[in-house]
Formats: structure tokens, C-alpha cells, sequence
């Protein structure tokens, strides 16, 4: 079951109500085209070009070492984050430059260790975020792995991706945070991030820098060489996970390849390869999966991407595991967010919780939307 009807264009407009039939479909994006008004088409092609911002013109060549100081100022930072305020642009620049020097330095395919949780996405959900740090426990005591899409459809994508990412600098051994289909340039000018950017800071400069960035985000990770996390998919040209190790990955997604796939690929019920309804990445059965896993030597395939009303979805025969971690999505959906346990015998358990009360808001209780009845 999926909501995410994003479209991998610069010409879609924000999603429309969600139907019966578009649920059934995993969500049709194609339908989903207009021509964006969000962005001048001369001032992207200068401004809005990758590296823009400059948070990444002088990296360090060797990764950030905390000290007293920075440590203070991310300690800072997170607790003022953590009451849910944003940070000035400068403090921004600042914070998103040391993240580079953190970010740059990690592969591809994150190695992970076990005991860790395993979330999905967050979707500018900040305070559903908290509740999620409340169940799973505090970091740096649990160890995290996000698998990204922390911006757009929520009301706090600045406030969510800022504690994030200073929760990542401050603990960089202790939370993973890997690149969703969302962390990207052209999906966040139409689904809410940029948007917000400019309500909130008066111009696109906060924007432009998280996207350049999302550009250092790992792509995947792999939990003590058997599990294998990713935003969305398998590829039809990555047989093996050292194939991911050589790619690219400090660009903005592209419209398709290996990279594209691997954010945005869904698992399908039909086998073998399928043109995606997404209009990017492909559909992969059970065939593919299995062959994948056994290729190299996986347990599971752990991903998110999709809407599941449970907060977990098994798929293939749990060669595959879809997690959600946006209980109520947009606000509306009425489902229930979950997030995996990884313990140090590899037994997985899910927890599932329902949405935090936003302040100054009255309780609701979850139902499902008559839409997915």
C-alpha cells in the first residue's frame, strides 16, 4: 500500500487526494503533471545549481573531530531543535558544513554493527520524530539507522532534517542517516521542503544548502553484512553490493540508473523486472530478491518508501521488510508508524506506536480513511 505519489520531474505539482484505485495502484504519478511555478526557470539554472550554497568549498580532508566547543554548540543546537524552533541561516551554514566533513567520508554502503534500530521514513513529522526517539530509546544510548525521506508532506521538514542532521554530527557513530528519494532538488520544489524554506527564512538559502547536503548522504548500509538498508530498491544493473561501492553518489538523483533505482525501486507481487507507476526505479519480484540475497550472502533487504498501514510490511517470503515511520501520514492516512530492533543475535523486533499529539492540537483517534476500506 503506498501514498507516496511523488513524480520524478521538475513539471509535478503537489499530490492530489488520494482515491481508492490510486491506493490499489501504488500510486500512478504520471497522472501528476503540470508545470511548477515554485522556481524561475533562469534563476535555477544559476542559483539553484548543485554546490551553490558553498557549505561544501572547503572541505576538510580528513573527518571532523569533535572538541569542547563544537560539542557544546551541537549540544546547543540539538536541545533548542529538540522544542521544535529552527535554527538562524547562519547556524545552519555552520552546522551543514561540519556535516560535511562527517558525511564525505562514509561509503556508499554504510557498515553498520549490531544492536540497531532500523527506521523509516519521517517525512517532516518532527514531533511523531520524538515520539519515535521515546520508543526506540535515546540516542546515543540506541543506535540509529534512518533510510531517509526526512523532508516534505509534514508541517517541520527545516526542524526535522536540522536535529537530524546535528544528531548525526554530534553522534556520528551512533546514527546513520542515508538518502531518500525526497533529499533531492527537483522532488523538494514541489512536495513541500522548499516551500517551507522560504516561509520560514525569507529566501531559498537554508534550501539550497540541505540540498547540497543531501548530495554527501550515503545511498545504503549494510547491518553486519546481512542486512541490507535502502530507501527503495534493487536495480537491474547492481548484481552486487560492491557495485553500489563504485558509484557516484555525490550528485543530485538522477532521473535514472542505479542510483534512481535504489531510491526508488518498490518491491512487487509479479516477478521479475516492471516498469514502476512512479515513473522511476522499476517494480522487482520475488525472483529478484532471492537471487539478490543469495548473491551476496544477505538475510534481508530492509527499505521503506512506501505507505504500509501497519508501520511494517513483510514482502517476498521476508526476503524483503518495508518500515514506515510516519504514523498518520499527511496527517491523514490514519496508519500506524513502526520501527525495527536488530538485537546482537540479529532477532528482529518491530515497535509500533501511533501519532504524538502536535500542541495545540486535540486528540484523534486513528481510524482508516474510507479510502482504504
Amino acid at each position: 500500500m503506498d501514498l507516496d505519489l511523488d513524480v520524478p520531474m521538475h513539471d509535478a505539482i503537489e499530490d492530489q487526494p488520494v482515491t481508492q484505485d490510486e491506493d490499489k495502484n501504488s500510486g500512478n504519478e504520471n497522472e501528476l503533471t503540470a508545470t511548477t511555478t515554485s522556481v524561475d526557470e533562469d534563476e535555477e539554472k544559476d542559483d539553484f545549481k548543485p554546490g551553490s550554497s558553498g557549505i561544501a568549498d572547503h572541505k576538510s580532508a580528513k573527518p571532523l573531530e569533535l572538541n569542547n566547543s563544537n560539542i557544546n554548540q551541537l549540544d546547543q543546537w540539538i536541545d533548542y531543535l529538540g522544542k521544535c524552533q529552527i535554527l538562524s541561516e547562519d547556524d545552519v551554514a555552520r552546522l551543514c558544513k561540519m556535516a560535511v566533513d562527517v558525511l564525505q567520508f562514509e561509503e556508499n554502503v554504510k557498515p553498520i554493527n549490531v544492536p540497531v534500530t532500523i527506521c523509516g521514513d519521517v517525512h517532516g513529522q518532527f514531533h511523531d520524530l520524538m515520539e519515535l526517539f521515546r520508543i526506540g530509546g535515546p540516542c546515543p544510548d540506541t543506535n540509529y539507522l534512518f533510510m531517509g525521506d526526512y523532508v516534505d508532506r509534514g508541517y517541520y521538514s527545516v526542524e526535522t532534517v536540522s536535529y537530524l542532521v546535528a544528531m548525526k554530527v554530534r553522534y556520528p557513530h551512533r546514527i546513520t542517516i542515508l538518502r531518500g528519494n525526497h533529499e533531492s532538488r527537483q522532488i523538494t520544489q514541489v512536495y513541500g521542503f522548499y516551500d517551507e524554506c522560504l516561509r520560514k527564512y525569507g529566501s531559498a538559502s537554508v534550501w539550497k544548502m540541505f540540498t547540497d547536503l543531501f548530495d554527501y548522504f550515503p545511498i545504503t548500509a549494510l547491518v553486519d553484512n546481512k542486512v541490507f538498508c535502502l530507501h527503495g530498491g534493487l536495480s537491474p544493473m547492481i548484481e552486487t553490493i560492491d557495485q553500489v561501492r563504485e558509484l557516484n553518489r555525490i550528485q543530485e538523483v538522477p532521473h535514472e540508473g542505479p542510483m534512481c533505482d535504489l531510491l526508488w525501486s518498490d518491491p512487487d507481487d509479479r516477478g521479475g523486472w516492471g516498469i514502476s507507476p512512479r515513473g522511476a526505479g522499476f517494480t522487482f519480484g520475488q525472483d529478484i530478491s532471492e537471487q539478490f540475497n543469495h548473491t551476496n550472502d544477505l538475510s534481508l533487504i530492509a527499505r521503506a518508501h512506501q505507505l504500509v498501514m501497519e508501520g511494517y510490511a513483510w514482502s517476498h517470503q521476508q526476503n524483503v521488510v518495508t518500515i514506515f515511520s510516519a504514523p498518520n501520514y499527511c496527517y491523514r492516512c490514519g496508519n500506524q508508524a513502526a520501527i525495527m530492533e536488530v538485537d546482537e543475535n540479529h532477532n528482529r523486533q518491530f515497535l509500533q506506536y501511533d501519532p504524538s499529539i502536535r500542541p495545540g492540537e486535540p486528540t484523534v483517534s486513528r481510524k482508516t480513511p474510507d479510502y482504504f476500506l
